[in-house]
């Protein structure tokens, strides 16, 4: 026999088809959005890393001054490694950029094609896709160089530049700027030997199994190749930027979409919660009925869990549909737009569909279970009469009888409705969570662009470097000499020059923090760079250092050498106004005692002007306003698109969820309101006695919240900062957000309002009636 409760499913969706669309929105954009992101994100992760295998991807690369001779190649490759030929030229072109051209390579560092086809004629090219992208270019378009007009015949990712560094020491790419491309074999014959930098890639016989082995094997080819040829640079993969950095940054913004996806699963569970504790309200004649006809609590609680989870097993397939098809990719975009990444295959994600689908189902199922298990368990006679109260009933509270009668009745309403108004503030204090964390990540990375470039310690900074095979090693007189001649080239004449020592150590990585790179200061006595005293004991951190891992005066902080198991201790003293990096400051002499470095010995300038009396083969990083700005430019690229996706996602739900909860609060009054109708109140009356109380409430609830949400959200930012990144962003709270947030949320409550007050004008009141406690 059918259960004829089935014939009310129908009935109860139409009723309240409202609440349902609502949990479906909630529902679908969660989902989808969340996991649209995680599946994007393993889809490349595992694209990026099975590239090295599919196109043989460089071990390392040097370049030299002239072209090895069979003889020279074969006695370096006896260190275990087989070199590969991979020249290059460099073109400038009309359109004000530089492309790195490579011939089209077979066996080393193979091109991936994303679109059109590999060159085969003369003056045919491929570039690199995201180049093309930035400049606005696509296949069948030319460029000039030098006179020739190249016909674009392909768009390719190049496996070993997956990041568009022109210079290994550059700080940051720049793929507007500068590119790569490959010709046909014989067009790059045609080249002049004049234009053709000697570069060659290794591959190890046997490869080192982590990156101190790797460091030490490497250094031993470095010698044995410096032995060999005149070396201009050398590059193992574990330093390359160009393959490394992606990998690196990839993943990173996992850490923000967990958080989102942890308040997201609070405000489902709540949702819940609070929905079907208003179902239960609406029907409670109906299901005292049912309990008095015979119907068990468990049909009841069957019945009532029906609809909410077939909404929610609706939404969720909707909801990973999408999240496999339009978010997904837009989340790709969101990569290709900051990475020249190869293709990739769509990758099924267990993660993405527990933490999305099923914890979410399981919420509902429990919280739905246990709500109405709860409630179900009062009498048939309470659930009939609407007496949902498990505690016995308080007599009223007196109210002064000098207080009008209007304002003793929006007082009394707020008495009674006490309990629905803490569920409302609840509410609130969830969604303006989303939103704020939607909200405040943009304004954080917009006043971080400022303070890079604010807080220089200098307007030049220049980080020296020994081109590879400077030194021979092996010989004590020629390095002697070497050393002497060199020390003679490093040296300048500008006057703002100001010497200092420096070195990157690494964070252990303590309390599940990030590894990341420390830059120590060696800055000379009475500096005019670094406004401090110095002493022998003085160890100074940066800002940023303290305000990152809530360091103070007389902690002490324990770094180490990237590859090698040495570590260093300092106490720190003081702490430096610096919030532009993660650095440490010590008296030069200091910090030469403590790395084992001569007392003279310095590696860079401070400089307010430009030095340009060293050749520039002995700079090996320029830190000035324009590379900060690239920096902080592409880190606007790559985390700057997912705030602002972030940013939108949180707008929608936040309005989604005010119309929900307004929605509800609202309705719980319906059979008052009702009854103020018949006793010849006028709409503008029921609205003073009913919607501004309510109002009210939700304006004390959303300026309360604020100062709660600034305490709590400022935690969860430095938790998620410090797993997403390495140096730091000092977290600033915009104020215009405050008011923002203010307007979005009193304007939603206003259309709530006066969509649910129209709605509460037609009802009939003979209905109000029927239904009167």
């Amino acid at each position: 026999m059918k259960n004829p409760l089935n014939k009310r499913l129908l009935r109860e969706l139409k009723g309240d088809i409202g609440k349902y669309i609502v949990i479906f929105i909630l529902m679908v954009l969660s989902i989808g959005f969340v996991s649209g992101f995680l599946v994007a994100g393993e889809s490349m992760i595992k694209a990026y890393n099975e590239s090295f295998e599919k196109y043989a991807v460089e071990d390392g690369n040097f370049r030299t001054e002239d072209p090895l001779t069979a003889s020279q190649k074969a006695r370096i490759e006896k260190k275990g490694v087989t070199i590969y030929e991979n020249f290059y030229v460099e073109k400038e072109f009309d359109n004000n950029t530089k492309l790195r051209i490579y011939p089209n390579r077979e066996e080393i560092d193979r091109a991936c094609l994303m679109k059109g086809s590999f060159p085969e004629a003369d003056l045919e090219i491929a570039i690199d896709r995201m180049y093309a992208d930035n400049n606005s270019l696509s296949v069948g378009d030319t460029l000039v160089s030098g006179g020739k007009t190249y016909n674009i015949v392909g768009l390719v990712a190049l496996s070993d530049y997956t990041a568009l560094f022109y210079s290994n020491n550059d700080m940051m790419f720049d793929s507007s700027a500068f590119g790569v491309a490959v010709v046909s074999g014989k067009q790059f014959a045609e080249y002049p030997d004049s234009e053709v930098q000697y570069n060659y890639a290794w591959l190890y016989d046997k490869k080192p199994t982590g990156e101190e082995e790797e460091k030490e094997v490497s250094d031993e080819l470095m010698e044995a190749i410096s032995n060999k040829a005149d070396l201009e640079s050398f590059t193992p993969q574990y330093l390359n930027q160009s393959i490394k950095f992606a990998g690196d940054d990839l993943g990173k913004d996992k850490a923000m979409m967990t958080v989102l996806l942890y308040i997201i699963i609070i405000i489902v569970a709540f949702v819940f919660g609070v929905t079907i504790n208003n179902t239960i309200h609406k029907e409670a004649t109906v299901i005292g009925t049912l309990r008095a006809s015979g119907y068990t609590i468990n049909e009841l609680i069957r019945h009532y869990m029906a609809m909410p989870l077939l909404v929610t097993v609706i939404a969720a397939i909707i909801g990973n549909i999408l999240g496999y098809t339009c978010f997904k990719e837009e989340c790709v975009a969101m990569y290709y737009g900051s990475y020249s990444l190869p293709t990739y295959v769509t990758v099924w994600s267990a993660e993405a569909f527990l933490k999305t689908t099923i914890i979410p189902l399981i919420i509902m199922m429990v919280i739905t279970y246990v709500v109405l298990r709860r409630k179900l368990s009062i009498s048939p006679l309470k659930l009939i009469r609407r007496d949902l109260s498990t505690k016995k009933q308080k007599a009223a509270v007196p109210l002064n009888k000098n207080i009008s009668f209007f304002n003793r009745f929006r007082i009394r309403i707020l008495i009674q409705n006490k309990s629905s108004y803490i569920i409302l503030f609840l509410g609130l204090l969830f969604a303006n969570m989303l939103l704020f964390f939607g909200m405040m990540l943009p304004p954080i990375l917009v006043h971080y662009q400022g303070i890079v470039t604010d807080t220089m310690l200098a307007k030049h900074i220049y980080l020296l470097q020994i081109p590879a095979g400077a030194i021979d090693s092996d010989n004590e007189l020629s390095a002697a000499f070497s050393y002497v001649v060199l020390k003679s080239k490093i040296n300048t004449n500008n006057r703002d020059a100001e010497k200092f020592s420096a070195s990157s150590l690494k964070t252990t990585g303590d309390g599940g923090t990030r590894v990341e790179d420390v830059t120590i200061y060696g800055v000379k006595e009475n500096s005019r760079y670094i406004n401090a005293d110095f002493d022998e004991k003085t160890v100074l951190i940066s800002s940023a250092y303290a305000d990152k891992y809530d360091l103070k005066k007389g902690a002490v902080i324990t770094l180490k050498e990237p590859y090698e198991d040495k570590y260093y201790g300092f106490k720190v003293t003081g702490i430096y106004d610096y919030d532009g990096g993660i650095t440490v400051f010590m008296s030069q002499k200091h910090l030469n005692s403590v790395l084992g470095y001569d007392e003279e010995f310095f590696s860079g300038y401070f400089s307010d002007t430009e030095i340009t009396d060293i050749d520039k083969k002995y700079i090996g990083t320029t830190v000035d306003e324009e590379s900060l700005t690239r920096v902080s430019r592409q880190l606007m690229i790559s985390m700057g698109n997912l705030m602002y996706m972030v940013d939108g996602f949180s707008v929608i739900m936040f309005i989604v969820l005010m119309y929900l909860l307004s929605k509800l609060i609202i309705e719980r009054n319906v059979q008052s309101i009702s009854m103020t109708k018949i006793l010849g109140y006028s709409r503008k009356e029921i609205a003073a006695l009913y919607i501004i109380p309510t109002a009210l409430v939700v304006i004390f609830s959303l300026l309360i919240s604020y100062p709660i949400l600034s305490y709590v959200m400022v935690e969860i930012f430095r938790v998620m900062l410090k797993q997403m990144m390495s140096g730091w962003m000092i977290i600033w709270l915009d104020p215009s957000v405050y008011v923002k947030m203010f307007l979005m949320g009193v304007l939603t409550y206003v259309v709530v309002a006066v969509i649910e007050y129209r709605k509460i004008g037609r009802i009939p009141m003979s209905e109000a009636l029927k239904n009167v406690e």
